[in-house]
């Protein structure tokens, strides 16, 4: 009988907390790549921690020894620091230990609770789920300001669509995604880059389809917000699809 080793990947939807995914990974043997910029805050339990991640401005490096399982549940972009109860600018490029940011006795039985599961992802999105249930909703524009960013919508057409000046929706973005609706913007096309790309759209209509002025544009927001090339970026991601990641 073959036995196939689990899946060094696995993602789903929340069932507890709206536009949040929970996924579990393994790292790989002499893992490199970053983890990539994506509007997004995470929760993670790594190595009997509840660890968050902050919002970043760059590929950030996988640290973790080969073998180490990571299980995290991602909060769609803008909707964390309410649950943390910390403004996402704090957490810049950041990896937060949990009782850094809620007092220990608060922290200490859900590391408990996840230490004695064996199943830490269904038991992550409840955890997050109850702490949403007791969280007042992030503000409903942020989710408009993703949607339109997302698109590729210009700042100034962001903040006139909601009524905001461009500085008061600068002072939003900081709180809510870290960083001001410019860089938020190179985010979330990155994302649409990477998206089309892995689909095997070659790289000159990646560039067009997703708001890049041509694929030299494209190559230089690749290199400074993921730390690589879109190229290797995209190899990586067949070798772990055929790898079973």
């Amino acid at each position: 009988m073959q036995i196939h080793p689990p899946p060094r990947y696995r993602e789903r939807r929340s069932r507890t907390v709206p536009g949040a995914a929970v996924w579990a990974r393994t790292i790989g043997p002499a893992e490199d790549a970053p983890v990539l910029p994506d509007g997004c805050m995470d929760l993670l339990w790594l190595r009997g921690r509840l660890v968050v991640a902050g919002p970043d401005t760059r590929g950030y490096p996988t640290t973790a020894p080969p073998g180490t399982r990571v299980t995290g549940i991602r909060f769609f972009p803008g909707t964390a620091p309410a649950l943390f109860g910390v403004p996402a600018r704090e957490l810049l490029d950041r990896r937060a230990d949990l009782d850094e940011l809620w007092r220990p006795a608060r922290v200490r039985p859900l590391t408990e609770i996840l230490a004695a599961s064996t199943d830490p992802m269904t038991e992550l999105d409840r955890i997050a789920g109850d702490v949403a249930a007791e969280t007042d909703p992030a503000d409903p524009a942020l989710r408009v300001v993703v949607r339109r960013l997302g698109a590729g919508s210009s700042v100034a057409a962001v903040a006139e669509s909601l009524g905001l000046g461009e500085r008061r929706l600068h002072r939003m973005s900081l709180s809510a995604f870290g960083y001001g609706p410019k860089m938020l913007g190179r985010v979330l096309r990155l994302q649409r880059a990477l998206a089309l790309a892995r689909r095997g759209v070659p790289f000159a209509e990646t560039a067009f389809r997703a708001g890049y002025a041509d694929q030299a544009h494209l190559a230089r927001d690749v290199r400074e917000l993921a730390g690589t090339s879109l190229a290797r970026l995209i190899v990586r991601d067949r070798s772990a699809q055929v790898s079973g990641a």
